[in-house]
């Protein structure tokens, strides 16, 4: 069955996300309990309606995820349709702020999130985590020609400023990274990298392949600090509604499928770079 999707676009105001999402509760129906079911194989998987597959996504990170007109694409695009076909069901896309995708999951505004997540301790509270499908390389940007230094250390200062994705991995990096500096955090990526790129921070923290498409658009705005190493490297996973091991358990068996039959490389040459790092094992 060939995966269809439709894509609705929510916007929650920032601070009520939660409660305007558990409102929305009565435009759908079930949570993580309902059973709704994969068409083939006939496994009950949580879906809130069955037959349709609804995914939470930010659409503002090209290439891993963003609108060509009004047609989602990228990376976990084609990934989840993949998936949907796996599962032989629709695939729906509901489009909005990063801030409001976890208060989304919980309140049962989707069934699983796609944006890459960090599975921190903080987040497992709240929501469940599958394995990681995407790696990401999180670095330092700085304008062309800064002279404060090659080092964490040299940003590491009083009266530094680091930007960031505001309630990402990325902001608490900054914290932990960088404790004697000040981190700026902003709902909107692009808005934490023009940040540094006007000269009104020192340094933003972000995924490398996130840079190179800002580069991309902004020539010579930006670069990569030559760091030794990565501030960080890790796998972004999908994020489930809590306490839906069904559905964990389909998606990591799916994953393994991907990791082992090429298709995650595949997708991620296409799209993100021209090698991919090497992914967890445990399949």
């Amino acid at each position: 069955m060939n995966a269809r999707f439709s894509m609705r676009s929510i916007r929650l105001p920032l601070v009520a996300a939660a409660a305007a999402a558990a409102l929305a509760l009565t435009a759908c129906s079930g949570g993580a309990g309902s059973a709704g079911t994969a068409e083939e194989g006939g496994d009950d998987i949580g879906l809130m309606t069955p037959g349709t597959l609804v995914v939470g996504m930010n659409l503002q990170y090209k290439p891993q995820m963003f609108l060509e007109g009004d047609t989602p694409t990228g990376y976990d695009v084609d990934l989840l349709n993949a998936l949907a076909d796996e599962l032989g069901v629709e695939l729906d896309i509901r489009n909005l702020d990063f801030n409001g995708l976890i208060p989304g999951l919980q309140a049962a505004q989707f069934d699983m999130v796609s944006v890459g997540l960090g599975a921190t301790d903080e987040r497992k509270e709240v929501i469940d985590f599958s394995r990681g499908y995407v790696p990401y390389a999180t670095i330092l940007g700085v304008a062309p020609g800064s002279e404060r230094g090659t080092t964490v250390e040299d940003y590491d200062q009083e009266g530094v400023i680091i930007t960031a994705l505001q309630g990402s991995t990325g902001e608490q990096l900054v914290r932990e990274t960088f404790p004697n500096a000040t981190v700026a955090g902003f709902p909107d990526q692009n808005a934490a990298l023009l940040e540094v790129a006007t000269g009104r921070a020192d340094a933003v923290v972000v995924e490398d392949y996130i840079l190179a498409e800002f580069d991309r658009s902004n020539p010579n705005q930006l670069s990569a600090l030559e760091l030794d190493e990565p501030l960080s490297l890790y796998y972004g996973a999908w994020g489930i509604q809590k306490g839906n091991s069904a559905l964990v358990d389909k998606l990591d068996a799916f994953l393994c499928q991907a990791q082992d039959d090429g298709t995650l490389e595949e997708l991620y040459t296409k799209w993100m770079a021209p090698t991919m790092p090497e992914m967890p094992g445990g399949c």
